[in-house]
């Protein structure tokens, strides 16, 4: 029998629902999108009180299967049960229903709201005029963030908060509607160490709460400290569950990719060459001050700091996306004012931006027009015409050669998984031939198959001349791919790193400074 939403949710307010060893099941999933069958006869279950972290290379249909489990897609084939009750979800809201929440990977607030008015959104409290109660939303939020240790105004404008800040607010979002089932897809990729931990404290809260936790993540550090068990996919499929403590770091990548990784950063010695990009007392009023540096031609100049240090600022900075106050920036000696990305662009300057989604794809666009919007005024134009022909044979071949997975050049951006978007953002700077490559946080949400063939390529255009500069959250991929590293704190840069010497305590404490 088929329980409709409305019946499943009062059935679950009264308490009354059939016993099942699993709090939510699927069994049989199929899903097929144009050219993809992104889930073929998927399996998955999940305990109560329990932590399932979902993993594999992106493209594998983890995503895809959790978009079914909330609602968003409908499956093709297969059936979804939850607490051994068989359910049809058609929208996020019959999943909010029955107690099915998620946390996506790009975050969905509404930027001009308050705090509280996008937690309580569609569910407002009001008075007997029929009103909105904001001073009892206040109180509501106020009490929530008490709950979880959340120290933010829930009064306080979204769009002003940090991308962080940000994904706290959408936690608690997601434990106000005190769901059975919380689905988080790459909770931590902008938080802070201190901030994971805190998260992870929550986690474990709602765990021995009797919540069931799906946990989506590429970083194995975390399986092991939050996960009881996972479940790995691979190309759709679904491969194995295993807990968590029967396996090794090695055995989890052999499952994910089906091959071994030997060398996740395959960071060679290449000749280092010029300055090709100086920087002198560069400066963003409010922001960052007093910032210098050089970068040669075959570096790769890493950029560590915690999350508010200025990291990305300066990279904006750098490419004109916010011009700079104060200081100097000379690319081969020459002085430049650079005030806005064409100028960076036409000194062959490239920047990956850390958000894909708000400031990298053009999401309603197709993988051939995202990827060639950064070259369509440069050497593909004749007499005024893009060559159109010759634009797309590069693009293809270059789609190639990152191992984008999409069924075609047609294929919208938005339709593909956010490892392979990032592929083609790389793939449109590739297309520019940069001397200078700006790349902020290029694996985030990455998988690590994924993961080692971008680091293979930064160090092939780093072993053809290209001065790089590469910014990231993650001291692995910051020790293991810079020739330097530097550091920053509030806005400042607080010292440098040879590679011989860097170490995470060093790092760390620079960043702490």
């Amino acid at each position: 029998m088929v329980v409709s939403p409305s019946t499943m949710a009062a059935v679950r307010r009264s308490g009354a629902v059939p016993n099942s060893e699993f709090l939510l099941t699927a069994e049989g999933v199929r899903k097929e999108f144009p050219g993809v069958v992104a889930l073929d006869d998927v399996t998955f279950r999940l305990k109560r009180g329990s932590v399932h972290a979902l993993m594999g290379e992106n493209g594998a249909g983890k995503s895809t299967l959790m978009k079914i489990l909330a609602g968003i897609y409908t499956p093709d084939k297969g059936k979804v049960q939850l607490k051994g009750a068989e359910i049809r979800l058609s929208s996020p809201l019959d999943a909010l229903e029955n107690g099915i929440a998620m946390i996506h990977q790009e975050l969905n607030l509404m930027a001009y709201m308050t705090v509280a008015e996008n937690i309580w959104i569609r569910r407002e409290p009001l008075n007997r005029f029929g009103f909105v109660d904001h001073g009892e939303m206040h109180r509501r939020t106020a009490a929530l963030f008490q709950r979880l240790n959340i120290q933010l105004d829930p009064e306080a404008k979204v769009g002003d908060l940090s991308v962080a800040n940000r994904q706290m607010v959408e936690i608690a979002k997601a434990v106000s509607y005190e769901s059975d089932v919380l689905i988080m897809d790459e909770p931590t990729s902008a938080l802070t160490e201190r901030e994971v931990e805190h998260l992870f404290r929550i986690i474990r809260d709602l765990r021995s709460q009797g919540i069931g936790i799906v946990y989506i993540t590429h970083k194995m550090n975390e399986l092991f400290e939050i996960a009881d068990e996972f479940s790995v996919f691979r190309d759709g499929k679904y491969i194995g569950t295993h807990a968590s403590s029967d396996v090794t770091r090695d055995d989890i990548i052999r499952m994910m990719v089906g091959r071994e990784i030997t060398q996740m950063f395959p960071k060679e010695d290449v000749p280092i060459g010029d300055v090709v990009l100086s920087v002198r007392n560069l400066g963003l009023k409010g922001v960052f001050h007093d910032v210098s540096f050089d970068v040669r031609a075959g570096e790769i100049l890493g950029i560590a700091g915690l999350v508010g240090s200025g990291r990305s600022n300066v990279a904006e900075t750098l490419f004109g996306v916010t011009p700079a106050s104060a200081g100097v920036i000379e690319i081969d000696s020459k002085p430049l004012t650079i005030d806005n990305p064409t100028t960076a662009i036409r000194n062959r300057m490239a920047f990956l931006t850390e958000d894909r989604k708000d400031t990298g794809c053009l999401l309603i666009l197709d993988v051939l027009e995202n990827m060639q919007i950064a070259v369509l005024q440069d050497k593909f134009v004749s007499k005024g015409f893009v060559q159109e022909g010759k634009l797309s044979d590069v693009c293809e071949e270059m789609c190639q050669k990152l191992r984008v997975k999409t069924p075609n050049l047609a294929e919208r951006i938005e339709n593909l998984s956010g490892g392979n978007q990032q592929k083609v953002l790389i793939g449109r700077w590739m297309l520019t031939n940069p001397r200078i490559l700006i790349l902020d946080e290029p694996t985030r949400g990455i998988d690590v198959g994924a993961k080692a063939e971008i680091h293979r390529l930064v160090c092939e255009m780093a072993r053809n001349g290209v001065a790089v500069i590469m910014i990231s959250s993650e001291m692995p991929e910051v020790l293991g791919m810079s020739d330097r590293i530097m550091v920053m704190h509030e806005g400042r840069v607080t010292g440098f790193l040879d590679r011989a010497e860097a170490t995470q305590v060093k790092v760390m404490d620079l960043a702490a400074r």
